[in-house]
């Protein structure tokens, strides 16, 4: 019930994956207060991740990537230039605080935080940090959005409000297509040693199907947030209060990440507006590292190119999750390299 209200509370300020972040808080709370009482099943977590999986490949659509157009080109390198970033603000995060590599990687990834969390344990990274360190970023953006759209542009920030999900319950095609994608994902992905294959596999099937049919069912929100809810509640009750003393140090250091992460974001929107014929505002929320809703939120608000920054936005986390396990064991791979030849 905590988590049911929380999740409420944090959906109608705008927070994406409000579910998520709101059973995270209640398991530390739990972890904390009662330590070992409650554990979330491994499969009801890997059926968690396969859902999620499934949600994020809906982003992709064919509907959504026609509207990039003649833009295809300079969003796809803006897209492929915010992963290198962050792993660039990962890389100073590790040299200059106790950070091991993927943690710091994975943490600063702009985009897609309910899957990078969900990925983050079998990436060899400290899932709870990540969490941690997701979730700052994504409460950054939702704050300074509306502030920069209202003052620097001069649009509504934020009068639009959030998307419509449509029923709870969805539909029976719902259920049956995310069930499906999920089983069929995982079994899959697992027999050909997918990295994060519980994740991974729903959601490459998924967006295959979404952009080789045009449109395909929903994901059942009620579904949907209960897998975000399951994914936050697991990485919430495995913190201590060693990690939430060690989350407290990085606190200073992480924020400075994040605001020259969003520093580089605003000049790739620059660098977008002039390379395409959109306007400077459509570029930058369409670069904005994470924080969907509140985007969304802020578009509609200001009179926004809407179709377009979903678009981009959409395709950004596709590329995120996507390319996040190869990035980090690359990145893990080029340090022990420098550690043994150091």
């Amino acid at each position: 019930m905590a988590t049911v209200l929380a999740g409420l509370g944090l959906g109608a300020l705008g927070m994406p994956s409000s579910y998520l972040f709101a059973a995270l808080l209640v398991g530390i709370a739990v972890a904390l207060t009662r330590p070992g009482t409650v554990d979330v099943a491994p499969q009801a977590f890997t059926a968690a991740q396969a859902v999620t999986g499934v949600a994020i490949g809906g982003y992709l659509q064919s509907s959504s990537l026609s509207a990039l157009g003649d833009a295809w080109l300079p969003v796809a390198l803006v897209s492929a230039a915010t992963l290198v970033v962050s792993l660039a603000a990962g890389a100073a995060l590790a040299r200059t605080t106790s950070l091991d590599e993927p943690t710091a990687a994975l943490g600063m990834v702009a985009g897609g935080a309910s899957g990078i969390v969900g990925m983050a344990g079998e990436l060899g990274a400290d899932d709870r940090l990540v969490a941690f360190m997701q979730y700052l970023r994504v409460l950054v953006v939702v704050l300074v959005t509306p502030l920069l759209v209202a003052f620097a542009f001069g649009g509504g920030g934020g009068g639009g409000g959030v998307p419509d999900d449509g029923p709870v319950l969805g539909d029976l095609d719902g259920w049956g297509f995310t069930v499906a994608g999920a089983v069929v994902g995982t079994v899959v992905a697992t027999r050909v040693r997918l990295t994060a294959a519980s994740l991974m596999g729903p959601l490459i099937l998924s967006g295959a199907v979404h952009l080789s049919t045009g449109s395909a069912p929903d994901v059942p929100p009620l579904l949907r947030e209960t897998a975000f809810a399951l994914i936050g509640l697991q990485v919430g009750l495995r913190f201590t209060v060693a990690a939430l003393r060690q989350a407290g140090r990085l606190l200073v250091p992480t924020l400075v990440a994040i605001v020259v992460l969003l520093a580089a974001c605003a000049l790739l929107a620059v660098g977008l507006d002039a390379a395409t014929s959109v306007s400077l505002l459509d570029a930058y929320l369409a670069t904005t590292p994470g924080g969907l809703y509140a985007v969304l939120a802020a578009a509609f608000g200001s009179g926004a190119d809407t179709t377009f920054v979903v678009a981009v936005q959409g395709l950004r986390l596709l590329v995120m999750i996507l390319l996040a396990p190869v990035a980090v064991r690359l990145v893990v791979g080029h340090g022990a390299r420098r550690g043994r030849h150091g």
